[in-house]
């Protein structure tokens, strides 16, 4: 079909959730190459919202899905699943311990945790049910998880919220003590808040709600959505800030872009989801975890790590150097692949994101008016450079424009 073929069903047909599309239809890709039906070719720094790990194309990450799609698609968690079983042990060993349960996204993943922490107060017939999260957060759109969402503008359409949700502001750790309660239950933050603008947690406050929770007697729930499966050059986000936590979720780049979502808990938050209280149809079913299995396995290999970051440093390196030239560029921070440039709100950050896309390159714009850049862990340093050559154009000639 022809891109406006394709427009014009969408229009007719689909439930319009995500506003006015960029009008671009994809074919295929390769390795960080994405190409659309008139054969132009993307430098693809989203990755699907970092979610396309391995990129398009990875032959391991294929090989898994076809021998799988040849064998088994679906059965029922009745029955025991052997790539479920294998991913969940490789997942608990990089934790350090731990249970795993599987379903099929992020927000999938942290109504489970939510579940969790609440089972976990009430089998001890304490009343402690409260969640405390931050303002600026993003933790999914069903119900739970948007009440979880620190962000009135997703919640106001679909008022009242459930309740045993509380706002505290982000890396601010003497706000979150004065917001426990004899209720509270549960503190759930992202050491980096990815649609908020890719804010980074410091040090002294992602550690001190650690020491918070320990003093107070609540689980801590670590959103690794978009920061975990080596996003971050680490497994997991939380290792860069040496803590430990109760409870993590995940989803987007564990699959590599076959939809799975996990949530892990250790110690005695591990054996709390017993048989009936939770569940999922499609949840850890053969062809996920599969893919999850070959994403993680090839992550696994000697030097992918090191690559991860070398690029993320090479990345903000070339942003920072692009921020000394352009005194509208506020902010470049992140840690690893997860990247954000904060413009001066003068400059539209989804007018840059339009203008890149024309040169060949996707990006995004995420909350505080930020570019947002998650490519595929594969990408190399040469396609780096050739973004960072394209933004500086791009930049060059807003900076011209603005001084017309």
């Amino acid at each position: 079909m022809t891109l406006q073929e394709t427009i014009k069903l969408d229009e007719m047909y689909y439930m319009n959730t995500f506003g006015s599309r960029t009008p671009v239809q994809f074919t295929h890709g390769e390795g960080s190459v994405l190409y659309d039906t008139n054969g132009k070719a993307y430098l693809d720094f989203l990755a699907g919202i970092a979610v396309n790990s391995l990129g398009y194309g990875h032959p391991t990450l294929v090989k898994a899905i076809k021998d799988q799609a040849e064998q088994l698609l679906h059965c029922s968690n009745l029955f025991y699943i052997e790539s479920q079983a294998k991913l969940a042990k490789l997942l608990s060993d990089l934790n350090n311990g731990g249970r795993v349960f599987f379903c099929n996204s992020g927000a999938e993943a942290n109504e489970a945790a939510i579940k969790l922490v609440r089972k976990y107060f009430s089998d001890q017939n304490l009343h402690k049910y409260e969640i405390l999260t931050t303002y600026n957060s993003f933790h999914g759109r069903t119900l739970a998880t948007l009440a979880a969402t620190g962000q009135e503008k997703y919640q106001k359409p679909f008022l009242p919220m459930p309740e045993g949700f509380k706002y505290m502001p982000y890396n601010d750790l003497d706000a979150a003590k004065a917001s426990v309660t004899p209720e509270t239950a549960a503190i759930m933050v992202e050491v980096i808040q990815g649609e908020g603008g890719v804010i980074e947690g410091t040090q002294e406050y992602i550690k001190g709600l650690q020491d918070l929770c320990k003093e107070e007697n609540l689980l801590l729930v670590i959103d690794e959505v978009q920061t975990g499966i080596a996003r971050t050059g680490k497994w997991f986000g939380y290792e860069n800030y040496g803590i430990d936590p109760d409870i993590i979720t995940l989803a987007k780049g564990l699959g590599g872009g076959i939809p799975i979502g996990a949530v892990m808990a250790k110690g005695k938050a591990a054996d709390v989801l017993t048989p009936g209280s939770h569940g999922s149809t499609f949840g850890g079913n053969p062809l996920s975890c599969s893919a999850g299995l070959a994403v993680v396995e090839t992550l696994q290999k000697a030097g992918f790590m090191d690559k991860v970051l070398s690029n993320g440093q090479y990345l903000k390196e070339g942003l920072k150097k692009l921020q000394q030239q352009f005194s509208f560029i506020k902010d470049v921070r992140g840690i690893g692949l997860i990247i954000g440039m904060e413009l001066d709100i003068k400059i539209p950050g989804k007018q840059i994101v339009g203008l890149a896309l024309e040169k060949g390159f996707v990006i995004n714009c995420a909350g505080n008016n930020t570019l947002r850049f998650v490519p595929p862990l594969i990408i190399k340093e040469e396609e780096i450079q050739k973004l960072l050559e394209a933004l500086s154009e791009i930049f060059t000639q807003k900076r011209k424009e603005d001084t017309l």
